[in-house]
């Protein structure tokens, strides 16, 4: 368990299936997570076995939001390592706070800085990555405020309902 302020990051359970799979399966987020279809719940059950590997073996990591001190529905969302590449010493991070009442309370910040110490002094990362779309201005405001600097830019990257959209890489060199 990784212990904030706010809020502590905490290994997959069992008894996280059903809100992984609420949320997996809500098509709002799927533009940001690329996703194009919904779950079922033997994946998602599939994912959640998987889940106990570390990410040398998984090459991702996910890890559960949790407000401190809230016994009764205290998950607010995860935030997800993917794509790590062990010779670089890099990785993707995302975060969704699927409770969108808990948005704009500084959660997600909490947990991008506590992300990125673990992955700097845990997991000895050099860096950390995210693809950001460029009308995002929540998300751009959060990475950039927590040390992500913008490197790119990739037009017409994605297309969703219809509409190209332009996606930005940010990048953070993680120095601990």
């Amino acid at each position: 368990m990784i212990l904030g302020k706010q809020i502590c990051l905490r290994a997959l359970e069992p008894d996280d299936r059903d809100l992984m799979y609420s949320w997996e399966n809500d098509p709002r987020h799927w533009a940001v997570s690329g996703t194009l279809s919904p779950y079922s719940r033997h994946t998602v059950d599939e994912f959640l076995r998987g889940a106990k590997e570390d990410i040398y073996t998984n090459r991702q990591l996910r890890l559960v939001i949790d407000k401190n001190g809230h016994h009764e529905k205290p998950t607010i969302g995860y935030v997800d390592l993917f794509d790590f590449d062990p010779p670089n010493l890099r990785a993707g991070i995302g975060i969704l706070i699927g409770d969108e009442s808990e948005r704009g309370k500084g959660f997600a910040s909490e947990t991008v800085v506590l992300v990125c110490k673990y992955a700097g002094e845990v997991l000895n990362l050099n860096q950390l990555y995210c693809h950001i779309h460029s009308d995002n201005e929540s998300s751009i405001r959060l990475f950039t405020k927590n040390g992500f600097t913008p490197v790119g830019k990739l037009q017409e990257w994605t297309k969703i309902a219809g509409q190209w959209k332009d996606v930005v890489v940010f990048q953070r060199l993680l120095r601990y």
